[in-house]
């Protein structure tokens, strides 16, 4: 039996929610937009196609959205070199490795951005695979990522646990018939989590590791 434990990066391994809402927020300033930066963080977690459409609707001018995007990149990218890694999440991947699960990497970073984040995370001898935005045709809250990241691990939904940081995650992972478990380190509320389907919630990698004898991981590492 395989257990896979999937993870997404941003706001649940590497401290990163805030900086893409500022780059967001910025990035649709330059091209005349007044968003919110709360309706941005709360939009967080989806790909930059998506994440532009819940912003600005279906309605808007469709030809502004590459710009935007690349602006948004643009000014994440100044940020590549001091990204900084939760605490606790590189001894949760190395603990979880040492267990037998296979981890693997479930996010909508890509490229440049994908490469500083593992930098920042420096877990890779505990890391199996990298599951994209590249890889996939829709991003969460869709399951198609969770369900390619559990391909790459060789597990089933019974024998996975995913963990992320946003109601899009916890969406995607149901929608996978995957054991949801939600941080809050990414800055939502514990309720809005819970209600998108997850199935326990911790404040962060070091309060998940602190606990896995006694959740999720424990239990479905018992039926394994």
């Amino acid at each position: 039996m395989t257990r896979a434990a999937l993870f997404d990066v941003d706001g649940t391994l590497v401290d990163t929610n805030y900086l893409h809402v500022c780059a967001w927020w910025e990035a649709f300033r330059q091209a005349g937009h007044s968003v919110p930066m709360s309706a941005v963080h709360r939009a967080i977690g989806l790909g930059s196609d998506d994440l532009i459409e819940h912003l600005l609707g279906a309605g808007r001018d469709r030809d502004q959205d590459a710009v935007i995007s690349g602006a948004h990149s643009a000014l994440y990218a100044t940020f590549f070199d001091r990204l900084p890694a939760l605490n606790g999440a590189a001894d949760l991947l190395r603990t979880l490795a040492a267990r037998g699960w296979t981890v693997v990497l479930a996010t909508s970073a890509s490229g440049p951005e994908l490469q500083a984040l593992r930098k920042a995370l420096d877990a890779d001898d505990a890391i199996h695979d990298t599951a994209s935005s590249d890889d996939v045709s829709e991003g969460k809250p869709a399951p198609e990522p969770i369900r390619h990241a559990m391909e790459l691990a060789g597990g089933t939904s019974d024998e996975t646990v995913y963990v992320g940081d946003s109601v899009w995650d916890m969406k995607a992972a149901t929608g996978a018939s995957v054991t949801a478990v939600a941080l809050l380190s990414g800055g939502i509320p514990r309720e809005d989590l819970v209600g998108a389907g997850a199935a326990e919630v911790y404040r962060d990698p070091a309060d998940l590791l602190a606990h896995l004898d006694t959740g999720v991981f424990a239990r479905i590492g018992a039926a394994g």
